[in-house]
């Protein structure tokens, strides 16, 4: 990887550690769902990084 790819996107400069994943499957009541839904369309953002951030910040 050359120095600017390693600047502009450095986690992709510690790539020799891989996390683990583990998929999850939620079910969300409808007005659950399309509250999720508008969020991520006011905001632009897809919904698997609003729970992973959601996530990150519990205690």
């Amino acid at each position: 990887m050359n120095k600017t790819a390693a600047l502009k996107f450095p986690r992709l400069a510690t790539s020799s550690k891989k996390r683990a994943l583990k998929r999850i499957t939620i079910k969300l009541a409808s007005d659950e769902a399309q509250n999720l839904e508008k969020y991520c369309e006011q905001t632009g953002r897809l919904a698997i990084d609003v729970i992973r951030e959601l996530i990150q910040a519990l205690p």
